[in-house]
């Protein structure tokens, strides 16, 4: 089943979407009443639906699986109110804590078992959402942006970024920037900040990425290597772009992810047996 909704955040409406597994998918979920939960965070100028419709199949795939799956558009994008430009990545932070709120009021929802799935932009989100909340258990990283200024400014063209200093606002496909969005990206580290989550984590990049080198993939798994706890996996996808837009490559993404998925939860299984 599936359900658009409306979650209220300060003066703005961010709508999501909620795909709620069958109770045969439950059952083969591991067969426990609450279900484990996954969020997925879109990247730069991006809605929940996803280029191709990625994060509609992504959703319909893990409900199969026995998962809860929530996905929302950030303000401004979508058909969430309010406009996208005007504020920065710690207001997109906020919003998926939100999110995360809205997900306590579901009773089939199990909180000690809740994932984010952020894709490029939405995948450093995701990350600071998680260094920040620690509701987030686990962590999936797709094609994920590692220097926010730089790589959106790579993306909209450096003339996007200068008109907005020095008008107090641009345009970037009919998305109104302002000074302030563009200097929360300047003051986000997503690698130094990444040592800080103390979870499991997925990162997934393919090798014709040419909007956010697959470099990053490597990057990131050896900072997560660098904590006490947690553990962090790569998949690198051969010759899938920035969305992954080749069927097999698609099909490879939402593959090693649920894969991921139900390892987490196999894991969790044996670890709770182990306890009893």
């Amino acid at each position: 089943m599936e359900r658009q909704i409306v979650i209220q955040h300060g003066n703005e409406e961010i709508t999501a979407s909620v795909h709620y597994p069958a109770a045969e998918a439950k059952k083969n979920g591991r067969g426990k009443e609450r279900v484990p939960l996954v969020i997925i965070c879109h990247g730069f100028v991006g809605s929940r639906i996803g280029v191709d419709r990625l994060f509609v199949k992504t959703a319909r795939d893990l409900v199969e699986e026995g998962y809860l799956v929530i996905r929302f558009d950030y303000i401004g994008c979508g058909e969430s109110t309010g406009s996208y430009g005007k504020e920065g990545l710690d207001s997109m932070i906020a919003q998926t804590r939100t999110v995360l709120d809205y997900s306590e009021t579901l009773s089939d929802v199990d909180p000690t078992r809740i994932t984010l799935i952020g894709h490029s932009l939405g995948g450093a989100v995701a990350l600071l959402t998680a260094v920040r909340d620690r509701r987030v258990k686990n962590l999936v990283m797709w094609s994920s942006v590692g220097y926010p200024f730089s790589d959106i400014v790579k993306i909209t063209e450096r003339k996007v970024y200068d008109d907005a200093m020095k008008y107090g606002h641009s345009d970037y496909l009919g998305y109104e920037f302002t000074p302030v969005f563009f200097e929360s990206l300047g003051s986000s580290q997503p690698f130094q900040e990444a040592i800080k989550f103390t979870g499991d984590v997925l990162v997934i990049h393919g090798t014709s990425d040419d909007e956010i080198p697959v470099d990053y993939a490597f990057l990131f798994q050896k900072v997560f290597w660098m904590r006490s706890e947690g553990r962090c996996d790569k998949e690198i996808i051969f010759q899938g772009d920035h969305t992954f837009s080749v069927g097999e490559h698609r099909e490879q993404l939402i593959k090693r992810t649920k894969d991921w998925l139900n390892e987490q939860e196999s894991v969790q299984t044996e670890w709770q047996h182990w306890m009893i």
